[in-house]
């Protein structure tokens, strides 16, 4: 039996290590994520990146906190990376295009950035040095552009026998993806209307129109997150003006677009995350080297096609990853 002095005693032991039982409690590390993206957080994408964070053990709302500013463009960029240095983010996620980069660079040299660089060489443009190793507070995942668009426009010319024309979409993020497109048509003798896009809203119809006067055979859309959110527009207006269209990523197709050639975008993502968490644990951003994608995807829309009047190559239907009835 305890006497009542040492129950006391183990009492007032006890109460007196609440306290910091609960202070330590509060004062437990929240990880905060930022990004400043024009995919609002429920995009699938994100989507992704928040459910492979969850299967990592950081939960939203008890160790993490995920803090996404939604651009209608890129105008206010600068701003927005500013907003999450205020906001003390532990680590930036940068989804965007080249100008998203640069304007975190800007904000920080020292917060880590994680970057999705699928419409830019990050070496080229001087913002890391190497791709094997990570220099300053850049790393994450690099997706080298030229190899894709040959394959992308051999791709679309082998299932349009006859089609020379070639119409080119894009905007002034993706532009600089424009040179490689030039040398590879060049080479297969096509035809290349360009057509891009300035001015924010995008008008798509009247880009439309312009490959339409100009008797446009065959599209390849640059890759833009600016495109994203305008997929089933963009697929439709395609459709409505009889264009067999190539696009990179495969959630296009899954919004009617006929063709698309690329990495798995989702998957980068995801792997994105996975970077999120090594850098929680401790890691440097100069201990991860910048990884590219390794694996590609052909994705077809069979309906698409149809309504199209356009016979989809056997080969490819064979060769498709993903093909959509």
């Amino acid at each position: 039996m305890i006497r009542r002095r040492e129950f006391m005693a183990l009492l007032g032991s006890a109460a007196a290590a609440w306290p910091r039982a609960a202070t330590t409690q509060e004062t437990r590390k929240i990880l905060r994520v930022g990004a400043a993206s024009t995919f609002p957080k429920d995009f699938p994408l994100w989507t992704a990146f928040r459910a492979r964070l969850r299967e990592l053990g950081h939960v939203e709302g008890e160790n993490i906190v995920f803090e996404l500013l939604e651009l209608a463009d890129h105008s206010a960029v600068a701003e927005a990376m500013g907003e999450l240095i205020r906001r003390n983010v532990d680590i930036i996620v940068d989804a965007g295009e080249e100008v998203t980069l640069k304007a975190a660079m800007t904000a920080t040299s020292s917060v880590p950035i994680i970057m999705l660089a699928v419409t830019y060489d990050p070496v080229v443009q001087g913002y890391v040095s190497s791709i094997s190793r990570a220099t300053g507070n850049v790393t994450g995942l690099y997706l080298r552009r030229p190899e894709l668009l040959e394959k992308q426009i051999a791709i679309l010319t082998s299932a349009s026998p006859g089609a020379v024309r070639l119409a080119v979409l894009g905007d002034m993020h993706s532009w600089n993806q424009y040179s490689s497109v030039e040398q590879i048509a060049r080479s297969l003798h096509l035809y290349i209307q360009p057509v891009r896009l300035d001015q924010t809203p995008y008008d798509f119809d009247a880009a439309f129109r312009a490959m339409a006067q100009e008797r446009a055979q065959m599209l390849l859309v640059l890759s833009s997150s600016l495109f994203g959110l305008q997929r089933p527009h963009i697929a439709d207006l395609a459709i409505q003006h009889g264009l067999p269209t190539m696009f990179t990523s495969k959630t296009y197709v899954q919004a009617g677009g006929l063709f698309s050639y690329g990495p798995d975008i989702t998957a980068m993502f995801r792997r994105a995350a996975d970077y999120v968490d090594r850098l929680a644990k401790g890691a440097k951003p100069t201990d991860l080297p910048i990884e590219q994608p390794t694996k590609f995807e052909l994705a077809v829309n069979i309906k698409t096609a149809r309504i199209l009047g356009y016979d989809v190559p056997d080969k490819l239907i064979a060769l498709a990853d993903e093909v959509i009835e």
